[in-house]
């Protein structure tokens, strides 16, 4: 199957310019100035007009399967994905029951080579008591480890300074960490519970979850990588302070990076009062102040990916007071619309999008033959329409559950189509069932 994509707007490696791309069956066979490529074709797309991008990598979603598949699943989150032009995805394990062993890493594999279809690939939850799961990573399988150092669901949170360092010692892979501090967290939330009750006003979910929380067990989970040389990387930095802690080194040369969430780049702390417990996410939407400082340290190369977070609940378990709603929003749908309107908004360019969502992931997990539009590379592409707008409507919304927090919001691009490995798995607002998704490799 031959596949001509013409006259598309290239955003790829720092430039843009008008090219065709040619695919056969999954890869991308040439790339080349427009109207260079005279071979006949099965299916000709004429993209004038269009932007054509890589596909979004995303490395941190929660697809909730198995165990709590009343907020989302594997069937539903991906094609969400794909909609929203992201064609792989990373999944965490704090699912149920907790993915701390490889054999429910293999079960996932299972449930996604049915049902998921973008690319995929799973996090081993890392506990307190797992080493040897660690140990037995084959690194060319497994994405990494996740370690939450602030609370999560199950037996996932590692709360000693020695599990920490025997963690990243002997993890073979990417140890990813969600840096918050419970003591802190605790302190501050025994005060405002004094003062509110249950009913604590949302406003207040930064103070409680605060800078110094984060900054604590970032500090901390930075130095203990330091001395042991393990290779770590924080995920959904949410304050300037921690900035502090990053190299802007080339992205090769660094052995602890981090990244940052698409929410965490368009809200900020006076949006609570408007969004209410839609926008409760862990760490928490904190100042403008904060929310400027995360986008200059994407642009001085201090932080390294963009990604999501995507972590489905019900509308009716967020519409609760502040104590009984749980923290976490959809976003996978409409991440790459956020950071194009961004960039519109000239707090960076397009080809720095790509360079965040799709080139760095690629590298960072030494994903292989993804992330850029070169010749013998995988073909997922979504193709862009910068002269569409889009407004987000619960009508148009993929998610399981059915809401998102951006509803009513109107973009200036619109998702036009989505290839993931070479098959058209969104088109003109629709999916195409396709068995296109596969397995991520890696070549470490």
């Amino acid at each position: 199957m031959l596949t001509l994509i013409k006259n598309a707007t290239v955003i790829n490696e720092g430039i843009s310019k008008v090219c065709d791309v040619l695919i056969e069956n999954e890869k991308i066979l040439k790339v080349e100035k427009a109207g260079d490529i005279k071979t006949k074709v099965d299916i000709t797309i004429d993209a004038d007009g269009l932007w054509l991008l890589p596909g979004i990598i995303d490395d941190q979603v929660h697809f909730r399967e198995p165990g709590m598949t009343h907020k989302g699943d594997i069937y539903s989150e991906s094609r969400a994905a794909a909609a929203g032009g992201v064609t792989s995805f990373m999944e965490m394990p704090n699912t149920n029951p907790s993915t701390t062993s490889i054999e429910l890493i293999n079960q996932k594999n299972e449930i996604a080579a049915k049902n998921s279809l973008v690319n995929y690939s799973f996090f081993l939850g890392a506990t307190n008591d797992n080493i040897d799961e660690i140990k037995n990573i084959d690194p060319n399988e497994i994405a990494g480890v996740k370690m939450f150092l602030g609370s999560s669901t199950g037996n996932l949170l590692v709360d000693n300074n020695l599990s920490i360092k025997n963690i990243l010692a002997n993890s073979p892979v990417i140890v990813a960490a969600h840096c918050e501090d419970d003591t802190i967290i605790n302190e501050n939330f025994a005060e405002y519970k004094s003062k509110f009750g249950d009913n604590i006003p949302i406003k207040y979910h930064a103070a409680i979850r605060s800078e110094n929380a984060c900054y604590t067990s970032s500090s901390n989970a930075v130095r203990i990588a330091k001395e042991t040389g393990g290779r770590l990387h924080v995920f959904h930095l949410s304050t300037e302070k921690e900035l502090s802690l990053f190299s802007n080194k080339p992205l090769a040369e660094k052995k602890i990076t981090a990244e940052v969430c698409v929410h965490h780049l368009w809200f900020n702390d006076t949006d609570y009062e408007k969004y209410g417990t839609k926008i409760k996410w862990n760490p928490a939407i904190k100042k403008e102040s904060d929310r400027l400082a995360l986008i200059q340290a994407l642009k001085d190369g201090k932080i390294d990916i963009v990604a999501t977070d995507h972590a489905p609940h019900t509308i009716e378990e967020k519409d609760n007071i502040y104590t009984n709603a749980p923290s976490g929003g959809l976003m996978v749908q409409h991440s790459l619309l956020v950071m194009l309107e961004l960039a519109k908004q000239n707090y960076f360019l397009a080809v720095d999008v790509v360079k965040w969502m799709c080139h760095n992931p690629a590298e960072l997990y030494k994903i292989g033959l993804r992330g850029y539009i070169r010749e013998n590379y995988f073909a997922d592409l979504v193709l862009v329409n910068p002269n569409t707008e889009t407004l987000v409507k619960k009508e148009n919304l993929l998610y399981k559950c059915g809401w998102s927090p951006l509803e009513g919001t109107k973009f200036s691009n619109k998702i036009h189509t989505t290839f993931v490995n070479g098959k058209i798995v969104f088109d003109n607002g629709k999916i195409i069932e396709n068995e296109a998704g596969k397995k991520l490799k890696f070549n470490r």
